[in-house]
């Protein structure tokens, strides 16, 4: 196996999906390759990290804050409702007249925009979902619950890729949040964003904030990914870096040789 395929297979190999012919090629290419092999242990502690996640189970007010919020749906859409007929005439015959009034100036502008009618609502409905995707990330990042802030950043994948407040509240997890497999999975889900540079100077400014080897090989790998030579500088340090783990120094210095 070459350390691309390695890199592949790490999830597999963890997960035992593996066939025994690949499992034992697998660890031949580890026995011999130092990054391979410090990449291997750290995806391993990961996966026993989230092992140990507790199961969240909904509260016994669950079912009532729902019924209240649907409530509170339904009672705004009759008030929406109400206003919007308030301006109509009480007497039958301005009825008469605003209804043929509203049909000639219908009859006018419906050949005009019956053509343009279905995209506009397709793009309505498109802003709409994007919206919804927004909030529900947002909402769920804020959350105390560590599991719950990983299905923030699952959700941030459904988001825009131009979508700042995702990305920033992505940022922001990386670097200020307790949980380790939280802020790995929001360097993960910076993939998305590739294209921002945004993303690629806050990858650059995350790397010397982090302290854990796991999350600051991801970050390494995500500057490699992007092929952002302003990394370089960072990654310099953390190669000289002698309090640095010795899995990551040199993990930054292959990093290095990619990126010149």
């Amino acid at each position: 196996m070459t350390c691309d395929e390695v890199k592949i297979s790490l999830a597999d190999y963890w997960c035992h999906a593996l066939s025994e012919a690949d499992e034992f090629a697998f660890g031949v290419h580890l026995a011999s390759c130092d990054a391979c092999r410090v990449e291997a242990s750290l995806l391993e502690a990961l996966w026993k990290g989230l092992a140990l996640l507790p199961a969240e189970e909904p509260g016994s007010d669950l079912r009532g804050r729902f019924y209240e919020t649907l409530g509170a749906y339904q009672q705004g859409l009759e008030s929406r409702r109400s206003k919007s007929w308030s301006w109509w005439p009480r007497q039958p015959a301005w009825q008469v007249a605003a209804s043929l009034a509203m049909l000639i100036v219908g009859l006018g502008l419906g050949y005009g925009v019956r053509a343009e009618k279905p995209h506009e609502e397709i793009t309505q409905l498109r802003e709409e979902v994007a919206s919804m995707r927004q909030l529900v990330a947002l909402s769920l990042l804020q959350q105390q619950s560590a599991s719950e802030r990983l299905r923030g950043v699952s959700w941030a994948y459904r988001a825009e890729s131009s979508d700042t407040q995702v990305l920033s509240a992505l940022v922001s997890a990386i670097n200020h949040d307790p949980n380790v497999n939280v802020r790995l999975a929001a360097v993960d889900a910076l993939h998305a964003f590739a294209a921002s540079p945004v993303t690629r100077q806050a990858v650059v400014q995350a790397l010397p904030q982090q302290t854990t080897p796991i999350v600051q090989v991801a970050l390494i790998d995500l500057l490699v990914d992007l092929k952002e030579p302003k990394g370089a500088g960072e990654l310099r340090k953390l190669a000289m870096a002698e309090s640095a783990d010795i899995g990551v120094r040199q993990r930054a210095q292959w990093a290095l040789e990619k990126l010149q």
